[in-house]
C-alpha cells in the first residue's frame, strides 16, 4: 500500500465520497429548488466506469476503505449497478454505500445489493406525503416508502434515512420520526440545513440547530455510540427500547472538522478537500491510463497538504459551493 492519505493536521482519510452525476430528478427546497440545469461547460461528461475504477483504486491503495457513491441522484445513471460492482470489487474497499432519493429503490435495490452495495441512505424529509411533496417537488412519498421496505426484503440489515429539519416546514415532525423507528432498524440522520452560495435567505428563515435535538435525546435516555475510523460525521445515538438509531450531523459545531476523515471527487473528476470553500483540483487528466496511478496519488497527497483546518461555517463562511448537488453533498 502507498502512504496513507494524511493532511498536515494529521487527519487520515479512510472515506471517499464519489459523485457520479450532478443530475437530479427532484427539486428539493434546500438543494435544487428550481430543478437541475446543465452547466453548459465543455468536456462536461461524467466520469466513465474505467475512470471511476482508477480513482477508487488509487484511494484504496492509500488506505481508503469506504466509498459512498453520490450525485445528484446516482441511480439516474443506467450503468449504476456496474459502478457499484466496480467500486465493490476494488481490493481494500470494505464498505460501498450510496445516497439516493429512493425513487428507483423498489425496483432496483436488489440489483444494487447483488452488485456489491453494503450500505444505503435514503432522503426522506417528511412522513407526511403532502409535506414531502412540498419539500421535494415530487409526489413520490409512497414509492420511496416501498423502496425502503424492499431494501429490508433483499437483505439490508439497516437503512439510513436522511432528514433535513426546517423551521416552519417539517421541524414539528421530530416526534413522529422517532416513533417511526421504534420497531424499525432505521438510522434517522438529522442533518442541519447548510448555508450555501445560493441559499442565504432559506438558511436564515429555516435553519434548526441540532444542539436542541441532542439535548432532548440525551434527556430521554439516548446514548452516544462510539465511532469507527471510516464512519461519517454523524453523532449516533441508540436507545435500549428502540430498534432504530438517531444520527445528528451538526456542521456548525466549532470542532466539527477536527475528526474529518473524508475527501470528495466530483462527477467531472475534480478533487474537493471540503464540501465548502475550494474550486476543486483537476484529477481527470490522470485517470486515462492505469500507469498514471503513481502520478495521481502524488497529486492528491500534494494537494491534501493545503486542506484547511476547518470549513469555518461556524464563523459565517459559506464557501463557493453553489448547491449541495454540485459535488455530491
Amino acid at each position: 500500500m502507498a502512504q496513507q492519505f494524511e493532511d498536515k493536521f494529521h487527519r487520515k482519510f479512510y472515506y471517499l465520497r464519489l459523485s457520479v452525476t450532478d443530475v437530479c430528478n427532484f427539486k428539493c427546497t434546500y438543494c435544487l429548488p428550481d430543478g437541475y440545469h446543465p452547466s453548459g461547460q465543455k468536456n462536461s461528461s461524467f466520469l466513465s466506469v474505467p475512470e471511476i475504477k482508477r480513482v477508487v483504486r488509487a484511494f484504496a491503495d492509500c488506505g481508503t476503505s469506504k466509498v459512498r457513491i453520490t450525485g445528484g441522484e446516482p441511480s439516474l445513471r443506467k450503468d449504476f449497478p456496474d459502478i457499484i460492482h466496480t467500486v465493490a470489487s476494488t481490493q481494500g474497499i470494505q464498505k460501498v454505500a450510496t445516497t439516493t432519493n429512493g425513487y428507483r429503490m423498489d425496483k432496483q435495490v436488489g440489483l444494487w445489493r447483488d452488485a456489491g452495495l453494503t450500505h444505503i441512505n435514503v432522503s426522506v424529509d417528511s412522513l407526511d406525503p403532502r409535506m414531502f411533496y412540498q419539500i421535494t417537488g415530487e409526489n413520490k412519498f409512497q414509492q420511496v416508502m416501498k423502496g425502503i421496505d424492499r431494501a429490508f426484503e433483499v437483505g439490508f440489515e439497516q437503512v439510513k434515512v436522511n432528514v433535513v429539519l426546517m423551521k416552519g416546514l417539517n421541524h414539528t415532525e421530530l416526534p413522529s420520526f422517532i416513533h417511526w423507528i421504534k420497531e424499525r432498524p432505521i438510522q434517522l440522520r438529522f442533518i442541519e440545513l447548510m448555508q450555501t452560495g445560493e441559499m442565504d435567505q432559506l438558511f436564515n428563515e429555516r435553519h434548526v440547530s441540532g444542539t436542541a435535538i441532542r439535548n432532548q435525546l440525551m434527556a430521554d435516555g439516548w446514548l452516544l455510540r462510539p465511532k469507527a475510523k471510516n464512519d461519517g460525521p454523524a453523532q449516533v445515538f441508540f436507545h435500549p427500547d428502540y430498534k432504530g438509531e438517531i444520527g445528528l450531523i451538526m456542521p456548525y459545531e466549532k470542532d466539527f472538522c477536527q475528526s474529518c476523515n473524508r475527501l470528495r471527487v466530483s462527477a467531472k473528476g475534480k478533487l474537493h478537500l471540503c464540501l465548502f470553500g475550494d474550486q476543486g483540483i483537476e484529477l481527470r487528466d490522470l485517470l486515462q491510463d492505469d500507469i498514471q496511478e503513481t502520478q495521481l496519488i502524488h497529486r492528491i497527497q500534494t494537494e491534501l497538504q493545503s486542506k484547511s483546518v476547518s470549513h469555518f461555517l461556524h464563523e459565517g463562511n459559506t464557501g463557493i459551493t453553489p448547491h449541495l448537488a454540485s459535488i455530491g453533498g
